[in-house]
């Protein structure tokens, strides 16, 4: 398998790829500094965990969750910066159970179901890898693998972003020179249809335009991009379609 995309350790800020950030994770001067200088009387269990694109693996972000924090909390923040565009559904499988947001008692293939408000410590050890599909029409699968456990310091965040892939760079399939920006929707699937600006504005319809983005589900149903976690690390995306017009 050829070496996934690099990313940037939230702590010291060195670039290593996928299958290596974890270990620089483990051994980080400056996280280990940041975590020692951490204060309060409440204590928490921390799962690190790996998530990537089961399509694409140079999607993948590595996050650190509170153990008290339910998969609900889990499913909301992968929406958050990553997924969500039209309010579809979402689920977990893990263990041969499907957790969902409002579960089925009475599920039409027989499999067990159950609610995503359970607490992530009651369900989850280091070592599991499991599945999150959203939107069972144009689907979005990602695996999920914990990597760690460790006790700490209680956070106000129950979601820390230790380390995303970088934002990926795409050529515009029309000119072959700039940047493409845009994805014509009808054609993206077919193996074409990135668009720089100017390319763009001969697109026959304004309406099948989409934002390239730093997600997995770029190009896909009316997904635009996220710019809900700034203030970790660089928005996906900084324009939409009127914002570029």
């Amino acid at each position: 398998m050829a070496e996934r995309s690099k990313g940037k350790c939230r702590y010291c800020g060195k670039e290593y790829a996928f299958g290596y950030m974890g270990r620089h994770l483990a051994a980080c001067k400056k996280r280990q500094e940041r975590l020692a200088a951490e204060t309060g009387k409440r204590q928490c269990g921390y799962f690190e965990m790996a998530i990537y694109s089961k399509c694409d693996h140079d999607y993948w972000l590595i996050v650190e969750i509170r153990d008290t924090a339910t998969l609900k909390d889990v499913d909301q923040f992968l929406r958050d910066i990553w997924l969500e565009c039209c309010g579809h559904l979402s689920a977990f499988e893990i263990g041969g159970v499907s957790y969902e947001v409002m579960p089925d008692a009475d599920p039409f293939w027989g499999e067990s179901v159950k609610s995503m408000n359970v607490k992530l410590k009651s369900i989850l050890e280091k070592g599991m890898v499991f599945d999150y599909d959203y939107d069972f029409g144009s689907t979005t699968e990602l695996k999920l693998k914990v990597l760690d456990y460790r006790t700490g310091h209680l956070r106000g965040e129950k979601v820390t972003l230790l380390s995303r892939n970088n934002s990926r760079e795409f050529v515009c399939d029309k000119c072959g020179k700039k940047s493409a920006v845009f994805i014509d929707s009808e054609e993206f699937w077919s193996g074409g249809g990135l668009l720089c600006e100017d390319c763009a504005e001969d697109a026959g319809d304004e309406g099948m335009l989409l934002s390239v983005c730093n997600s997995p589900r770029m190009g896909t149903c009316a997904y635009e991009g996220s710019d809900i976690y700034p203030d970790q690390f660089e928005p996906d995306t900084d324009r939409g379609i009127e914002g570029a017009r």
